[in-house]
């Protein structure tokens, strides 16, 4: 008999009950397990019992009594066995929950804050978006960084730009930076500042004197040189991608997007079926962080990964992403994490001391000027906007630095 069996009536025996087939047929269709629509429906089930006895109407249900039946109740459970009480199910389960009851309208949709904080952080939100372009990711720590500033400031009244003096910017600041571990960490609250402020500027308001009391701390750019694989490190990477196990060919054809292209991981994750074209060997970049569309040749190593990956590995589903997920919610591309995962995971296999993924495109723009490409070219492929943030591959151009070097003083010429 199912374990979770008993516990499943109270399911069937709760304000629930009729959307207990509907539930099922949400989790099929997202292609978990069986066993996962078990521990699934045994965490509902545990929820429903806990919330007929508090006659809370199913109408009530947000993430707000999720939250306290998964703090207030759960670590004081006294429920009769058998019952499921592990949270990361519970939340998981409570989650779909949520986004069932809301598809078939039994539920309201989130509340969208109304506070004048809120809708300054909208406006503020709209700004980065449509005049700056700035990523999703960047926009949401931004916005999270000046929404303490200005709930410290004006909780739920109105805000006033001009009530806020350089001294309560400066304490702000001294605030966020003990949260850091290394002081050039608090850049993102002084970028964050500073672009809040200058969108106040273009409303009008005066804040000249609230700029200038956010300075960076010191990180002297071109300081250091960007690392990158050496050749022996290449060829233990790539030899440590020929095995056999779970998902080896997607992890294959990501290194190789990485190191081949040069690709950023969220570019990656976002490339799609219909980006490449095997006819005239090209790929499209369409979701860049520059915010626009560029066609790049597609290497035949990069090409063979992808293709192998596509034909062997790839899971069948209806989604156009080229790298899709193999375990549920299946049928939905992967994300940037998964992306850097799998790197980092290639490094482990290789014997190598990295992590970042980042040091891929590193790597691809030191083997161009290694291989005689001038800085513009390395820009063109590395898509930078600006010619001045590729200057850092300059002092990794050793063909070039050498024929400008001066002898040596007391060496022969």
């Amino acid at each position: 008999m199912n374990p979770h069996h008993h516990s499943t009536l109270w399911l069937l025996e709760s304000q629930l009950a009729p959307y207990v087939d509907a539930y099922t047929q949400h989790l099929i269709e997202c292609r978990y397990a069986s066993h996962t629509t078990d521990y699934y429906l045994a965490s509902i089930a545990h929820f429903a019992h806990w919330s007929t006895q508090c006659a809370i109407d199913v109408q009530r249900i947000d993430e707000k009594m999720v939250q306290q039946f998964l703090n207030e109740h759960l670590p004081y459970c006294d429920c009769a066995k058998p019952v499921h009480r592990v949270r990361h199910d519970l939340r998981a389960a409570l989650g779909h929950l949520l986004v069932l009851l809301r598809t078939n309208a039994i539920i309201a949709d989130p509340p969208i804050g109304m506070a004048p904080v809120d809708e300054e952080l909208r406006r503020f939100n709209d700004y980065m978006n449509h005049v700056h372009g700035l990523a999703p990711r960047t926009r949401s720590q931004y916005l999270c960084i000046i929404h303490r500033l200005l709930f410290e400031q004006f909780a739920d009244h109105p805000v006033v730009i001009s009530a806020i003096t350089p001294d309560n910017v400066r304490k702000f600041v001294t605030r966020q930076s003990e949260l850091c571990r290394i002081p050039a960490s608090i850049s993102a609250t002084i970028s964050a500042l500073r672009g809040y402020f200058r969108y106040r500027a273009t409303r009008g308001d005066l804040v000249h004197h609230l700029i200038g009391v956010t300075s960076y701390p010191a990180n002297w750019q071109q300081a250091t040189l960007p690392k990158a694989l050496s050749s022996s490190e290449i060829e233990r990477l790539l030899g440590a991608l020929e095995h056999e196990g779970p998902s080896a060919r997607r992890t294959e054809a990501i290194v190789h997007c990485a190191l081949d292209l040069g690709l950023r991981s969220s570019e990656v994750a976002n490339l799609g079926l219909d980006d490449i074209n095997w006819c005239a060997g090209t790929i499209t970049l369409r979701k860049t962080k520059g915010h626009r569309e560029d066609v790049m040749p597609l290497p035949a190593a990069t090409g063979h990964a992808i293709a192998n990956y596509l034909k062997f590995e790839r899971p069948q589903t209806t989604n156009r992403a080229v790298f899709v997920r193999n375990i549920a919610p299946r049928d939905q591309p992967v994300g940037p994490d998964l992306i850097r995962k799998s790197i980092r995971q290639a490094y482990a296999r290789a014997g190598l001391p990295y992590t970042r993924s980042h040091l891929l495109r590193h790597t691809m723009a030191s083997r161009l000027l290694a291989g005689g490409s001038s800085l513009k070219e390395v820009a063109d492929v590395l898509r930078h906007r600006s010619l001045n943030t590729t200057l850092i591959y300059a002092k990794l151009d050793s063909r070039n630095l050498a024929a400008v070097a001066l002898s040596w003083p007391g060496s022969v010429s």
